[in-house]
């Protein structure tokens, strides 16, 4: 059994974020990556606040997140360190002050951010590189987000069905990636690849 340290000076959170249920994997590389970091920092990570699925773009329905900070500026948390993988688990938001600002309430309640991922030096050249790196995590999002607009634009042009259910009297096919035409699928079956509707 672990004996938890008398002072919460070693006493961590953590917080992970991944953008869709599709990554398996991602939760669980962050927490192994935050768990390697606090071993060898010496902090001993006693709660964990997760958003599964939840888009960075906005915070709207992070509430983990919002549980992390609501605990953080209660002045009750029960630990002094917030671990984090990297700036864009906070975030890719467009407006990189956003990301800043929520590290900012953390320190300015007595709780420190630290990066399991990244290194930020001291001083104003870490400062620089930290905020760098968040207006290129929201830079990656608008870049993501033209990059797929463009690809459902061409695909409907090719007159493939992007989501949602088909008017009545037409069925879904699925047309493979040489353009020929695959399976019929039935109502309510789904496919990842492109479908063409058909009457």
């Amino acid at each position: 059994m672990a004996i938890l340290p008398e002072t919460t000076a070693a006493l961590a959170a953590q917080y992970l974020r991944m953008s869709t249920d599709g990554q398996r994997y991602s939760l669980t590389q962050q927490a192994a990556a935050n768990e390697a970091f606090a071993a060898e920092a010496g902090l001993m990570i006693v709660r964990t606040y997760t958003d599964s699925g939840k888009s960075g773009l906005t915070t709207r329905g992070r509430t983990g997140l919002s549980a992390l900070l609501a605990d953080v500026v209660s002045g009750d948390a029960p630990f002094s360190t917030v671990l984090v993988l990297d700036v864009s688990r906070w975030g890719r938001y467009q407006n990189p002050d956003e990301a800043a600002h929520y590290e900012f309430l953390c320190r300015s309640n007595g709780v420190d951010v630290r990066y399991s991922g990244e290194a930020f030096g001291a001083g104003m050249a870490g400062s620089i590189f930290k905020h760098l790196k968040r207006v290129m995590a929201g830079e990656y999002s608008r870049e993501l987000s033209v990059k797929v607009r463009r690809a459902k634009r061409r695909a409907a042009l090719a007159g493939t069905a992007l989501g949602g259910t088909c008017p009545y009297g037409f069925s879904r096919q699925v047309v493979n990636p040489d353009g020929s035409l695959g399976k019929v699928l039935d109502r309510g079956e789904r496919s990842r690849a492109l479908t063409n509707i058909s009457v």
